[in-house]
């Protein structure tokens, strides 16, 4: 009893793990990577949401019934295409003329969080809306009587593995990614050989919306979404990039481990209030110790 108990706080925790990585890790891009504040990138999240609602919509209504099981495979793709293009026009047309301007950034960005908001309400209204989910994500998986394992969230920790494991090889097996590090690292010397900084900025900021275009389609398989809905995340998303140390997608990884099981075993012991409360005061007692984040990569000065 005990011990099936303890396997599935271990897997609460790792599932909220994967839903905490898919949420910030475009985000540890933008901001980490990239040293922008991007307010808007909850409205990404929902952009991404959306997508996969009108997607689920368009095959239920006007595709073959066969279409409504594998609706995902076609939304996933979708939700990416369409916050990555967001993306690319965002950075080109706003977030280029503030590099070096945090606080104009932030401002900027949050009014255009504001504005998504309200072009979301206007579109599919204020109320909630849902995607229906597949027959072969429903039910759960009991090796056990004691042990059960949903489906829908497997699905979201193999996806999540595979965003993972696609991320690190763009960005540390390719020309590409070598580009963007260089960027990052110094921007002058990176331009002066010949990299193409404002088209490697353009792209790494696109890079982000589309994996924030993921974390909102995956949103879909757990709960409903709303033009507020990215509000509800992005504070978590922000928590986790800083608490693992910026321009660290490894501490990104580590820091949304730590939380993810932390606050599960938490929750076990108490409300889910306080144990919210107790992780950001663990977050704050870290960050104070360590402002530079609990998993920050080393360099010198």
């Amino acid at each position: 009893m005990t011990l099936d108990i303890a396997l599935m706080q271990a897997f609460n925790g790792i599932s909220w793990f994967t839903i905490l990585l898919l949420m910030s890790l475009g985000l540890a891009i933008v901001f980490g990577l990239m040293g922008v504040i991007n307010m808007a990138h909850g409205e990404l999240m929902a952009m991404g949401a959306y997508a996969t609602y009108v997607t689920a919509e368009i095959c239920e209504r006007w595709l073959p019934q066969g279409w409504v099981a594998v609706y995902l495979f076609i939304a996933i793709p979708v939700a990416f295409a369409v916050t990555f293009a967001a993306g690319y026009a965002i950075e080109r047309g706003l977030v280029r003329f503030l590099y070096q301007r945090p606080l104009d950034t932030l401002l900027a960005t949050w009014g255009l969080s504001l504005i998504l908001q309200q072009t979301y309400r206007s579109i599919f209204g204020a109320q909630e809306v849902s995607v229906p989910l597949p027959d072969w994500l429903a039910g759960a998986w009991e090796p056990t009587t004691m042990l059960q394992f949903p489906l829908n969230r497997l699905f979201i920790m193999a996806l999540t593995a595979v965003v993972g494991v696609a991320v690190y090889a763009l960005l540390y097996r390719t020309r590409w990614g070598l580009e963007v590090r260089a960027v990052m690292q110094n921007r002058p010397m990176a331009s002066a050989v010949g990299v193409n900084t404002g088209r490697v900025d353009a792209l790494t900021f696109a890079l982000g919306s589309g994996l924030a275009g993921i974390a909102g389609s995956v949103f879909t398989m757990v709960g409903s979404t709303n033009p507020g809905t990215g509000q509800l995340y992005i504070v978590d998303a922000f928590i986790v990039v800083v608490f693992g140390g910026v321009q660290s997608l490894l501490g990104t990884a580590l820091s949304g481990f730590t939380l993810a099981e932390s606050q599960t075993v938490l929750e076990y012991v108490m409300s889910g209030s306080m144990a919210r409360v107790s992780i950001l005061l663990l977050v704050i007692a870290v960050l104070y110790f360590r402002p530079q984040g609990l998993f920050a990569l080393r360099s010198r000065s």
